[in-house]
């Protein structure tokens, strides 16, 4: 089974290595330190599977899933990341990721993700699955798909805000912004701003800024 790592930390990069080195039918083929490796490295060694952190220097890592996803359709991808929020498992998930495992797992967690994403199943580390079951609960109660920091990116989107201003106004980045607006695009289905400014406004969901 063939491994590909995109990591920004040598550290963890041969940690990692090491690990699954010494697992019997898995190898690690490539490893890259940013998404601006990462197409290179999957189209030269055709890993099985790939390892994906999602917070990288030179690349949004959620974005990079996406991507990946969409060139490569046969590449099961693992987004491996420090965060255990319902909103980044979220985001990875819908972005194309078969598999989601946290930093501090143990070795033996890895490769049973690596298993069982390369057998077209899908695998949650401990950590993130009770923060997944709360968040979908979450999402029937509200009778909505969207959460709520979705809605109201999408209320000030629909309402005239730039994606520099939601940032503003809501205290994260404008590239965190930009994030949500394309998963919110994919969730939903619909194409471009003019379609969720569409569905904002079809569910009551306009919000002025201010």
């Amino acid at each position: 089974m063939r491994v590909g790592l995109v990591e920004d930390h040598h550290l963890v990069r041969e940690g990692v290595r090491l690990v699954l080195s010494a697992v019997p039918g898995l190898e690690v083929v490539g490893e890259a330190a940013g998404g601006a490796e990462a197409f290179a490295l999957v189209e030269a060694m055709a890993p099985d599977v790939l390892l994906v952190d999602v917070t990288l220097p030179d690349a949004d890592g959620i974005q990079l899933l996406r991507a990946v996803r969409t060139r490569f359709p046969r590449v099961a991808l693992i987004a491996l990341t420090m965060h255990r929020d319902a909103e980044t498992v979220r985001q990875a998930l819908l972005a194309g990721a078969a598999g989601y495992v946290v930093k501090g797992a143990r070795a033996s967690e890895l490769v049973d993700a690596i298993r069982a994403v390369a057998h077209g199943d899908r695998y949650l580390h401990s950590t993130v699955t009770g923060v997944v079951v709360e968040d979908s609960l979450r999402w029937l109660h509200a009778g909505s798909p969207l959460s709520v920091r979705e809605r109201e990116i999408l209320g000030l989107l629909a309402g005239g805000s730039s994606p520099v201003e939601i940032g503003h106004l809501l205290g994260i980045s404008p590239h965190t912004v930009r994030r949500h607006i394309a998963n919110l695009a994919a969730k939903i289905e619909v194409r471009g701003i003019a379609g969720l400014v569409a569905y904002a406004r079809a569910h009551d969901l306009v919000r002025e800024p201010g």
